[in-house]
């Protein structure tokens, strides 16, 4: 399939796993651009697929071509705990990081089960840097307001008027006793730079059925909220369209889930200087397969679609998926994609892959002559 709007102008990897490395996967990729004009990009590492040894790494570029500077934050934990998350930035410059922090009991454990159909038991954390990235915080944490395991993939998004906002998707723990409400993202948000938090519904489901995974949320460039998540039915691991909520109250209150009219999986949301926004997916059920942009213009009637297109392709990607089986989760070659917008007309796009056996993080740099 020709790209009528975006066009490749160049691909490559950020990170490959060596042969040498004890780490052979990775995950996760999120990219920001300093006040230099730095790309930074974080992802996890781990040894192997499913592992509950999630590493947090940092890398950084000039070009977007060459990356260097591999840091592994926090690894003074590393023994104890296995750190997921993604970074994000605030107006001021500092850099964020917001994501989950899982107890590990012993080097080889899983942190999915398969008969609670659940994660381990995690706690939410945040760090923030103040010289780009080169040194963080310890590690804080954000109380959950419900019982149950968090799956929290997003960044968190700062706004102008200096709100802290973050989502995640409560999902079953170990624990098979516990009934955990999965119909639902929660919404975090703090006023006070972290010191309190509120909590709200950003999505609530009718269908009793339905959970959420890789919820996002962003600020539009004339104050409002946007949130999207990918939905799935628990009951055969089919997908609903991806819904998307506004909240014009800087996250109070948010209008009711409406479908985007985009059947993807993994999300990821950038905002637009004009005030439309990019949601990037991945596509791993209906041809073509692989990542696929879509420009938009939300609104409380619809999601506003200009332009829907691939801008990675692969062949296709599973025998099978169900996405009741963790298994079925693991067997793909690509995943979690995030964009930036680099400049007035170059989108940098970045995702995890396993190639030939070998575990990576890839970028694509488009150009979209049209953007604006």
């Amino acid at each position: 399939m020709k790209n009528t709007f975006f066009q490749v102008v160049d691909k490559g990897f950020i990170w490959r796993a060596r042969k040498d490395t004890r780490y052979k996967i990775a995950s996760g990729p999120r990219c920001v651009v300093t006040d230099k004009g730095e790309v930074i990009c974080s992802f996890m590492v781990q040894t192997a697929l499913g592992v509950n040894n999630f590493r947090p790494v940092i890398v950084r570029s000039h070009n977007y071509r060459t990356w260097s500077g591999f840091t592994m934050p926090w690894m003074h934990l590393s023994s104890n705990y296995s750190i997921f998350g993604s970074i994000s930035k605030s107006y001021d410059g500092q850099i964020f990081f917001f994501g989950t922090r899982t107890a590990i009991d012993n080097s080889c454990e899983l942190f999915w089960s398969e008969t609670t159909q659940g994660m381990k038991e995690n706690g939410l954390v945040y760090a923030y840097s103040s010289d780009e990235g080169h040194t963080w915080s310890e590690l804080f944490e954000i109380p959950k307001p419900i019982s149950g395991a968090a799956e929290a993939p997003g960044a968190m998004c700062i706004t102008k008027n200096g709100s802290w906002h973050a989502c995640y998707s409560p999902y079953n723990t170990f624990d098979p006793n516990l009934s955990v409400e999965r119909n639902q993202v929660v919404l975090l948000t703090s006023r006070d730079k972290g010191k309190t938090w509120l909590y709200r519904q950003m999505f609530h489901f009718e269908q009793k059925y339905a959970t959420a995974a890789e919820a996002w949320i962003i600020e539009l460039s004339d104050g409002r909220l946007v949130g999207t998540c990918w939905k799935i039915n628990q009951k055969d691991g089919s997908d609903f369209p991806n819904p998307y909520t506004i909240s014009f109250d800087d996250g109070n209150t948010w209008t009711p889930s409406k479908s985007t009219g985009i059947m993807g999986q993994s999300t990821a949301l950038a905002p637009l200087p004009d005030g439309r926004l990019l949601f990037i997916y991945n596509q791993r059920k209906h041809p073509p397969y692989g990542v696929r942009l879509a420009i938009a213009n939300p609104c409380d009637v619809d999601f506003g679609i200009d332009t829907d297109e691939i801008v990675y392709s692969v062949e296709k990607p599973a025998t099978r998926f169900s996405a009741t089986s963790h298994d079925d989760w693991t067997n793909f070659s690509f995943g979690e994609p995030h964009v930036i917008l680099l400049g007035d007309r170059i989108l940098l796009v970045v995702f995890w892959c396993i190639e030939q056996g070998v575990g990576g993080i890839r970028y694509v740099c488009l150009e979209a002559p049209g953007l604006f």
